[in-house]
């Protein structure tokens, strides 16, 4: 068996590495609807694009913890007007130790920077959000 080329063997680390803090941070099932419902294969490649690179090159980076990664990315897709990402970022929020009041004070201090219009969808996003993961969880959001 001969041993992979470097580049290839990052690629594939990357990958590796990716699939793992994405299925931490988004929970197993999410990961697996993301890759389920990719039925062109352009699809499947952008899956494994968006694995190997945003979790497999920045979100697995050391300088910033997963919690605040978390408020970060949330803050950015209150921003960016977002709000299917919004709903599986404050889930992954959740899941990385933030609570209800701070992704709240996230949308509210968003206001400010990015509009009432901008705050109050996202703030709809967030409540539907939270008492999904509310309900699915037995009140432990």
């Amino acid at each position: 068996m001969t041993a992979r080329p470097p580049v290839a063997q990052a690629r594939a680390d990357s990958h590796d590495r990716g699939l793992t803090v994405r299925t931490q941070v988004l929970g197993e099932d999410h990961v697996d609807r993301a890759f389920a419902g990719a039925v062109q294969p352009w699809e499947s490649d952008l899956q494994e694009m968006v694995s190997s690179f945003a979790w497999g090159e920045v979100w697995a980076r050391d300088e910033l913890p997963r919690r605040e990664r978390s408020l970060v990315t949330v803050a950015m897709l209150v921003a960016l007007g977002r709000h299917e990402e919004l709903a599986v970022h404050v889930r992954g929020g959740v899941r990385n130790g933030l609570e209800p009041s701070e992704l709240g004070e996230v949308v509210v201090h968003a206001a400010v920077y990015c509009g009432f219009p901008a705050a109050l969808t996202a703030m709809r996003v967030l409540t539907a959000t939270l008492a999904d993961v509310d309900g699915a969880d037995g009140g432990q959001a």
